[in-house]
């Protein structure tokens, strides 16, 4: 089976490597960024605690951000294009609900706190500064649009969506949302300024992925079950449909496979973490 080597993305300084990563991510802009807690782990009982934000600009930058008195508990985390941050925790807690999602300014204190729902599987901000979240099975709320205040703007209510009780895989890209959701796995393009037509269907045979890019007529799904966890399958868009074109492996650019993982999608980009979450790979399917 063919295998394609991830492409060396983005490193986490060795000089903030004794924090503790919380999460990590790559944003709309391609930049990518680590929430470290100092002596904070996942599990650790102590809420609000401050945390750090080392951000890794696509010119090889560095930036930090101080984060003060963050609440979530295994934290999602994304940047808006002003350079204020977004935490959020995926499940939500009847004394914390009100602050499920922080939204923190340049200078690392909270602005706004709202929630949107519990079960968050993904959390991505578009280029405009909406916050997409993908909700999991224990919400049945699908996929839906929030302003960085905390206004709802676009559900998936009523979009005829099938079998969507599971946003297995998300991707945010400009200002489209491309979802992959389970269970009937149909791959679903999302332009809510689109008055015509906002939510296009393609069905699709290729079951369980966890990430996809979109190029052109072109989309590639990673992941699946069991033995299929690194497996990259190629397409092709007709009107209608999915049509698999290929089928490989992802590995890790020394041809690893690669364990624990993140993944996030981004327009044509397949952005992965592999444990210990210190270093970012990426398949580009435009290249």
């Amino acid at each position: 089976m063919k295998k394609t080597a991830l492409k060396p993305y983005a490193c986490l300084p060795r000089a903030h490597r004794d924090g503790h990563v919380l999460t990590s991510t790559v944003d709309v802009f391609g930049a990518a960024h680590w929430l470290l807690g100092t002596g904070v782990s996942q599990r650790a009982e102590v809420r609000p605690f401050d945390a750090r934000v080392v951000s890794v600009h696509p010119g090889g930058g560095v930036e930090l951000t101080e984060l003060s008195a963050v609440r979530a508990h295994w934290p999602h985390l994304d940047r808006l294009p002003d350079g204020r941050f977004v935490v959020a925790a995926p499940r939500t807690r009847r004394s914390e609900d009100a602050h499920q999602v922080q939204v923190f300014d340049t200078r690392g204190r909270e602005t706004a706190a709202f929630p949107v729902g519990d079960a968050i599987e993904h959390l991505l901000a578009d280029e405009a500064g909406h916050l997409w979240v993908g909700h999991f099975d224990e919400n049945p709320a699908g996929i839906r649009r929030w302003t960085a205040t905390g206004r709802l703007d676009w559900t998936s209510d009523g979009a005829r969506i099938p079998g969507l009780f599971d946003c297995y895989a998300l991707n945010v890209s400009g200002a489209v949302a491309w979802a992959c959701p389970y269970t009937d796995f149909p791959l679903v393009e999302i332009r809510p300024a689109r008055v015509e037509r906002p939510v296009r269907v393609w069905a699709n045979r290729i079951r369980g992925a966890k990430a996809v890019a979109v190029h052109g007529s072109r989309v590639a799904f990673y992941g699946g079950y069991g033995e299929e966890g690194d497996r990259l399958a190629h397409a092709e868009l007709t009107d209608v449909s999915v049509e698999p074109s290929d089928v490989g492996r992802l590995t890790l650019p020394d041809g690893s496979a690669p364990g624990r993982r993140r993944v996030v999608g981004r327009g044509s980009r397949i952005y992965v973490q592999a444990e210990p979450f210190t270093e970012w790979g990426v398949f580009d399917l435009s290249t």
